[in-house]
């Protein structure tokens, strides 16, 4: 994903240094300051091994959001007045410039980012990424190096981001943490089909991968991906996740039974299964509603029934 270069707009972040330390000091005297100025700025332990946060006051006007992304940036990159922590943008590389469109902030870096080990890497993207998406008018933040995309461990793109990217990896250690692509099935409008759609995420691996796989068909496809719904209520929630002899027990609470949208039965029960399936630990899947099994879902699915994999319900994207 390249950069429109008649609006890409450079940042030098040494030059507010000055100004931002400033503004740093003043964050303990929160008297007479709105609310809404308070930002949680995002820094990476001296360590490595886990994203700290610090108030800051807001010093750009709030209607402006070009304004307060360049404010933001300078922060990232000036060091706080807590030295253990390290600023996400002071670890020798350099902000080329960013292009805001749409809710969309894309940040593009020197060929020097790609310099930083795997833990630095994905600790500045999870320190960047909670910070900017803070400022209303951006929802996802994006990262280029030199314009090109920034790729994955997998060889894929990472793609736009915003805080679900980072699932519970906040204070986690960096031997915890990994990046997995999962792939998660979804319905489409009519609700007669299943769409996949992949996702790339850094979670913390003291979440076991099927319980990260329910917990995110939860809460459904982002903005970004266009033409799919969810099939689970956002209420329902995750009681418990277990596999054994490659058989996943999936108990979710009784809001699993209200029907989200049009969404047929079968379709939403083989957005649990085939999306469970695609882990490599599950070959079938079986539902529970609060510990129980002997539930006819919408008077037609016997959630007795020990599920397999199908594919006969997936269709293309439109």
């Amino acid at each position: 994903m390249g950069l429109d270069m008649r609006i890409k707009r450079k940042i030098w972040v040494i030059c507010a240094a000055v100004l931002t330390v400033g503004a740093l000091n003043a964050c303990g005297r929160r008297e007479n300051v709105d609310e809404d100025k308070i930002f949680l700025v995002n820094y990476i332990s001296n360590d490595e091994v886990k994203v700290v946060t610090q108030e800051y006051t807001m010093q750009a006007d709030l209607t402006d959001p070009q304004e307060q992304v360049e404010e933001l940036l300078s922060v990232l990159g000036t060091v706080p007045e807590r030295l253990e922590y390290k600023p996400p943008l002071a670890q020798g590389f350099a902000v080329l410039g960013y292009e805001l469109r749409e809710g969309n902030l894309i940040l593009d870096m020197d060929e020097e980012y790609r310099k930083l080990s795997v833990p630095q890497e994905v600790l500045t993207r999870a320190a960047l990424v909670r910070t900017l998406v803070q400022i209303e008018g951006v929802q996802y933040v994006g990262v280029t190096v030199s314009g090109q995309p920034l790729m994955d461990s997998l060889g894929s793109p990472i793609g736009m981001m915003n805080t679900d990217t980072f699932v519970d990896n906040e204070g986690s250690q960096i031997n915890s943490m990994e990046q997995v692509r999962i792939r998660l099935y979804f319905t489409n409008e009519e609700g007669n089909g299943l769409i996949a759609v992949n996702r790339t995420l850094v979670y913390n691996t003291n979440l076991s991968m099927e319980r990260l796989v329910a917990e995110q068909l939860v809460l459904g496809p982002t903005s970004m991906t266009k033409n799919v719904y969810p099939t689970l209520n956002p209420e329902t929630k995750v009681l418990s996740v277990t596999i054994n002899d490659g058989i996943c027990y999936v108990n979710l609470n009784e809001t699993f039974l209200t029907q989200l949208n049009n969404a047929s039965a079968e379709v939403v029960i083989y957005s649990v299964v085939n999306s469970l399936i695609e882990l490599p630990s599950v070959n079938k899947v079986q539902i529970s509603v609060n510990g129980k099994t002997d539930v006819l879902y919408r008077e037609t699915v016997n959630l007795s029934t020990v599920f397999e994999r199908n594919l006969d319900l997936v269709v293309n994207p439109e």
